[in-house]
């Protein structure tokens, strides 16, 4: 999971306190103190669940993530003796805010890469191939002059197969070998 309910609180927290005095913020952990009793008290509670409802314990875990947030948000502005919270002036909240981003960015890359490889994997082809025994000795004998398996000179034979427009399938001569090995830099 990318987003803790830490996370989640934080931003939204960060969000919904912006230009909020410091009143409204503590109107704001008051509301929190009783949404974690409430949520606390459902997790106690053995009357059934409907299929559809949240998980009990995440959103307790949310309320308590939500109530630590608007109590430090609360101390930041005592602290600093802002009239109003302004999160670009929260060097704690800048802080995660930057560190959330930095988590997003990774995961969107990660997924994109992870994408790409699935697409590639969809394009990818493994096929049993049975030959006659002529052209099976043909590819055996190709195999065995340039020291190859017969499996390794087919891949570089279907990677040199072109289509023209027509559909005619064709394969430009070429000499199987393995490819030249780069040799160190002194």
């Amino acid at each position: 999971m990318i987003w803790t309910s830490e996370d989640v609180a934080r931003d939204q927290v960060r969000r919904q306190a912006a230009g909020m005095t410091l009143r409204e913020v503590e109107q704001a952990v008051d509301t929190a103190v009783v949404r974690v009793r409430e949520t606390r008290e459902e997790l106690r509670s053995p009357a059934p669940r409907g299929e559809f409802a949240a998980d009990p314990q995440e959103l307790a875990d949310r309320w308590a993530a939500l109530l630590t947030e608007w109590r430090r948000v609360a101390a930041h502005l005592h602290a600093s003796g802002a009239g109003v919270y302004d999160g670009d002036l929260d060097k704690t909240g800048c802080a995660w805010a930057r560190e959330r981003e930095e988590r997003r960015s990774t995961a969107l890359r990660e997924h994109a890469a992870w994408m790409e490889r699935q697409r590639e994997k969809r394009d990818e082809l493994q096929a049993d191939l049975w030959l006659g025994a002529a052209p099976g000795r043909r590819i055996r004998t190709a195999a065995a002059l340039a020291g190859l398996t017969p499996i390794e000179v087919l891949a570089q034979l279907v990677e040199r197969v072109s289509v023209d427009d027509d559909g005619a399938v064709s394969v430009a001569p070429f000499t199987p070998g393995r490819p030249p090995v780069a040799s160190e830099e002194r």
